[in-house]
């Protein structure tokens, strides 16, 4: 069921535009379709998504390809790379990339509160909500399929 409901969000966040548009708009589509959360993990790519009826893991594509340090946390870098993310400057395999080199080990997405929280290696910690946005469903209803 749950994997039914992703894919309808990511038809949804396609047929609105969310990736020129931003995060919050594909945060939306998901929280629409009954996602409450979505963790990734980094470098590896990793996704998982968490509704009320289940859970789904994502193998990702990893972002490096051998062993070597992890890049120190950079919150200046973070906060930048979150406002191209949000504002669709960037695409999302760059803006995890650039999670990756600012310091980023995991984060996580809670689409009932809108709240994101990034990781570092060492307990650092970084939170900010996302803004709100309207999406009309009515315009989706007959392109996404139910």
């Amino acid at each position: 069921m749950i994997s039914k409901n992703i894919q309808r969000a990511m038809l949804k966040a396609n047929h609105v535009g969310a990736e020129s548009k931003g995060l919050p708009y594909l945060a939306e589509c998901l929280r629409q379709e009954g996602i409450v959360k979505n963790i990734w993990h980094l470098p590896s790519g990793d996704s998982f998504y968490f509704s009320e009826t289940g859970s789904l893991v994502n193998p990702g594509n990893p972002l490096i390809g051998r062993v070597g340090p992890c890049p120190d946390f950079d919150q200046i870098a973070l906060v930048q790379n979150i406002r191209a993310n949000q504002a669709g400057k960037i695409s999302f395999s760059e803006f995890l990339a650039s999670l990756w080199k600012a310091g980023i080990i995991r984060y996580e997405v809670d689409f009932t509160t809108r709240q994101m929280s990034y990781f570092g290696a060492f307990d650092q910690v970084y939170q900010e909500s996302y803004p709100s946005v309207a999406i009309d469903v009515s315009s989706t209803e007959s392109f996404i399929p139910y």
